[in-house]
């Protein structure tokens, strides 16, 4: 293959011509590559921009012109995509009065359709929750100008920031939980916002309808939760009175909301007065929180506690008293306008309480193990077939005998085990801070009834049993399996199915995270349907007709973690299909949904007033005026389903159990991403930089994924389809052409490979083999590169990952090319994508040339120059860099400005100034280079993980 810019000496500098001529030599290698099978495109265009950065022809700067401008292409492209996602066309409100009328009209004009309707919107059949997951994958004024150019009729947007330093990629430095919670209040403000315009539209058809009785609705049927600040699964950095400020803080939002809403004049004065009041209250108690992240003293504690004990009534511990007030203000009204407002505050209240959004509570199901380890005196794992009867035996003979005992802020101080001091914080919220509504307890990685018997036990001896909403989550491929025999295990204790029914509710969370990542994102969505329709017969078979199911969807905002990239009502019905809430209703169990919205990503729906309320009429659409469906044929070939995903979810399983897999994320992948929320990528090794990746479980769901958006191939969403299809070839394209089930998550796959190319990936493998580093040696004619060549093919070398990584290769083509086999032509990844990937290899194998030339040195702190060539082959360039930085210390020169008796001579600023500046520092400038590349890519696909 011919280099068709060989003779471009010519220096160019406008960012938009060098990244159309990438894309052109891009196009003219793509197209190489169909009469050369041997030939990779993306090396050979990696390969030319490397020569060319060598001639002088591209410098950093240059490359962060092509960088930012192809990354601003993907921003407009974003925000027009997310205008779209969510349905924004004209006015917001309109589909709201829509669904509205629908409501009405199924309702007749009497007092019985006034009850009908009313029992419609005064229960909450949806639930937004925003999660604080590690996902806050740009700067917040750049997800602030995606969200304002997304409300704009032509999504262009100006992109560039304000102030100095020009537009970059990357996220906010140093994300503290603060950081998180002011950005997802910013999000519940607007949706609270978009729920009181479907709130009024609501109330306004009813008033067309019920002019005497309207006004005695409060309606709700969405309402918005929040973990930010409660989550304390995998994290230890979240104090008790961290979690008390951010509650007090959603207090002071709902207070601060209503002063805004309430209408002026001598009808409202007392509840303004008393608003205000408590307003100032939250105010002292905020004041007298503790810093978040600190280690506050007693006496700092002490402090704080007796402001939430004496300021308890005047800051107003549950809604009661301001919903009387309300009521009796509402009667009072002059007009129905005056009258209006006032509903809709109520109506808020009732969904709410005095927060802004409900609290979920989060934790991991060892925690509450061990918290009740010297209670039950039992040895052995109580997940274990062994250990399950005795455990949940001796668990249902101590609830019999549970005694409730006082909860008091000093015992929550003195007390260490995480789950028990978690249990007395709600407590003490339910108590002091708003008593309004249950509270939501998720509990990670449950795998036993014996779990959900503990948490009951402990909010049973807290006095809050009846207002604690205990939830297990299943994520994992064994919970998955396992999640009806679990919740059979819970149901068969009298004390479990006596609090159900008191509580009137049993709420399980399904992740998709992890299920996404371990049996592959399309299996996910069929086992997780498949265990719902397991717990609806449950129910059925204990007699819990009576009791709603709350059914919450923990997902991401990618493919890969479960969001639909088709629109928001694909997103719903993949996450929630039409089948199994008819099973549902034909059964006589009512559910309720949930769904998350993580990070930068998930909360940019919310962005905008106009795009918050188009996210709400989407919403609205789906629980209260469902499209009618027919039966999905996908539901008549049962024996066809099974297999089918049965097949993905082994090749999946198979997948990640392959050695190459761990290789090709671990490498150098987690080193491609910045720190996007408050935990680390993986383990760090004493003195070794990152951990070797043994198994892909040794990292976290989301940089799992975030890393296979970098590396171009989104396995979780689509490998093991081409195995399926192959099965039963007739069958599969009739699925996809008939069935709106298959066919919406077959969509979701598309997508995905739609951000995928082999080439890339065969690239990135390429490029840790060091067969092709020995190959460009030998060819080369300059004897300094070919030094540098041998070099890294020798520290490749030690790494060892060619054969796995060849293996994995194979095993990713035979997969894709049976899906090819099938569907036929699949989709590309676009030219702009393929871009940025080809200019991110050229720009880590100069790193790699350039570490070559790092000078031999006596290993520091055991850390050999081999060592540490390892650690720049994995991209850990800067904790190599500051351990270079001790080795070839720049220190001034003492000698600098002091008289010699002779002119001076030139100085270099330090023995080892040039070192610094010739390699270490451009070094440093290129790995920048590299993450901003990560950030433009993440536009690109649409999420950072």
């Amino acid at each position: 293959m011919t280099d068709p810019h060989h003779e471009a000496d010519s220096r160019q500098t406008d960012p938009a011509a060098l990244a159309a001529e990438i894309e052109a030599a891009l196009a003219t290698a793509r197209e190489g590559a169909k009469e050369d099978p041997f030939g990779n495109p993306i090396l050979w265009v990696a390969l030319w921009l490397t020569r060319r950065m060598d001639r002088g022809e591209i410098d950093d700067a240059e490359a962060l012109g092509v960088i930012r401008h192809l990354g601003r292409e993907a921003l407009a492209e974003r925000a027009a995509r997310l205008r779209s996602y969510v349905g924004l066309d004209g006015d917001p409100g309109a589909p709201l009065a829509r669904v509205a009328a629908l409501v009405a009209e199924a309702c007749p004009e009497d007092t019985d359709g006034f009850a009908r309707f009313a029992a419609t919107v005064q229960r909450t059949s949806f639930a937004a929750v925003f999660t604080a997951h590690p996902t806050f994958g740009m700067r917040r004024d750049l997800a602030q100008r995606i969200a304002e150019a997304a409300t704009a009729p032509d999504p262009a947007g100006d992109f560039e920031p304000d102030g100095d330093g020009g537009l970059s990629f990357r996220p906010d430095t140093a994300i503290t939980l603060h950081d998180e919670f002011e950005q997802a209040r910013y999000a519940v403000r607007h949706a609270r916002d978009a729920i009181d315009s479907l709130n009024e539209a609501l109330l306004r058809e009813a008033r067309e309808r019920w002019p005497t009785s309207w006004q005695a609705l409060a309606p709700r049927p969405v309402a918005l939760g929040s973990w930010v600040g409660c989550d304390t699964d995998g994290r230890t950095d979240i104090g008790w009175w961290d979690t008390l400020r951010y509650r007090l803080e959603s207090k002071r939002g709902q207070f601060s909301r209503i002063l805004e809403k309430l209408p002026p004049g001598a009808n409202t004065a007392e509840i303004r007065s008393l608003v205000e009041q408590a307003l100032a209250a939250v105010e002292r108690q905020v004041a007298l929180a503790p810093p978040t992240g600190s280690e506050p003293s007693v006496e700092d504690l002490r402090a704080f506690s007796l402001a939430l004990v004496h300021g308890r009534e005047t800051a107003l511990p549950d809604a009661s008293g301001l919903l009387a007030l309300l009521d009796g203000a509402i009667d009072r009204a002059a007009d129905d306008e005056e009258r209006m407002p006032l509903c809709l505050i109520r109506a808020g209240c009732k969904a709410h309480g005095v927060s802004i959004a409900l609290p979920h509570f989060r934790l991991n199901a060892s925690q509450i193990h061990n918290a009740l380890r010297g209670m039950i005196s039992l040895d052995g794992d109580p997940t274990q077939p062994a250990q399950r009867r005795a455990y949940l035996a001796a668990m249902n003979s101590a609830l019999e005998r549970v005694e409730t005992v006082p909860v008091d802020f000093g015992a929550l101080a003195a007390e260490r085990a995480s789950a028990t001091r978690m249990l007395m914080t709600i407590a003490q919220i339910l108590k002091h801070l708003d008593g309004s509504r249950p509270v939501r307890f998720l509990i990670a990685e449950t795998e036993t009834g014996y779990t959900l018997l503990s948490a009951l036990w402990l909010a049973s001896r807290f006095g809050i049993a009846d207002r604690l909403e205990i939830s297990p989550l299943f994520e994992t491929s064994e919970a998955l399996e396992q999640g009806p025999r679990i919740i059979d295990e819970a149901l068969r204790s009298p004390h479990w199915r006596s609090y159900l029914r008191r509580q009137g509710r049993l709420c399980i969370q399904f992740g998709y995270s992890d299920s996404g990542r371990y049996i592959g994102q399309v299996a996910a969505t069929y086992w997780v349907e498949r265990l719902r329709l397991r717990i609806c017969e449950l129910m059925a078979q204990y007699g819990l007709q009576d009791v709603e199911l709350v059914l919450f969807d923990t997902h991401g905002e990618s493919p890969g973690r479960g969001a639909h990239p088709g629109s928001l009502a694909d997103r719903l019905l993949y996450l929630s299909p039409p089948h199994s809430e008819e099973l549902f209703a034909k059964a006589g169990i009512r559910i309720a949904r949930e769904t998350s919205f993580q990070g930068t990503d998930g909360y940019a729906l919310f962005g905008t007033r106009p795009l918050a309320t188009a996210t709400i009429a989407r919403i609205a659409e789906q629980v209260l005026a469902p499209a009618p469906t027919d039966r999905d044929p996908i539901y008549d070939e049962p024996d066809f389903a099974t297999e089918f995903f049965q097949t993905l979810r082994q090749e999946m399983v198979a997948l990640v159990d392959d050695p190459g897999y761990a290789a090709l994320i671990g490498t150098f992948g987690p080193a491609l991403l910045d720190k996007t929320g408050s935990r680390p990528v993986a383990r760090q090794a004493e003195g070794a930089g990152p951990a070797r990746l043994r198994h892909p479980r040794e990292l976290r769901a989301i940089p799992n994924n975030a890393i296979l958006h970098q590396l171009g191939w989104l396995a979780n969403s689509f490998h093991g389809i081409g195995h399926g299809a192959a099965r039963a070839p007739e069958l599969f394209e009739t699925m996809r052409s008939r069935s709106d089930r298959f066919e919406r998550a077959y969509r979701l796959a598309e997508y995905a490979m739609s951000c995928s190319d082999l080439d890339v990936i065969r690239a990135y493998v390429d490029t840790l083999d060091p067969g092709t580093w020995y190959d460009r040696a030998r060819r080369t004619g300059r004897d300094q590169r070919r030094d540098e060549l041998l070099g890294v093919a020798d520290a490749l070398e030690r790494l060892d990952l060619a054969p796995a990584l060849r293996r994995l290769f194979g095993r990713l083509v035979a997969d894709r090319l049976r899906l090819k086999g099938v569907a036929g032509n699949l989709p590309e990844m676009p030219a702009r994508l393929a871009a940025l990937h080809a200019l991110r290899l050229a720009i880590i194998h100069r790193i790699w040339l350039s570490a070559t030339h790092v000078p031999d040195f006596r290993p520091q702190a055991g850390l050999s120059r081999s060592a540490l060539l390892e650690r720049i082959l994995r991209l850990d360039i800067p904790g190599s860099l500051d351990l270079l930085a001790e080795t070839f210390p720049l220190r001034p020169d003492p000698t600098e400005g002091v008289d010699f008796g002779e002119p001076p001579g030139p100085r270099e600023g330090g023995t080892y100034g040039p070192l610094h500046r010739d390699l270490f520092e451009p070094m440093r400038r290129s790995f920048d280079l590299v993450r901003e590349i990560t950030g433009a890519i993440q536009h690109e696909v649409g999420a950072f993980g």
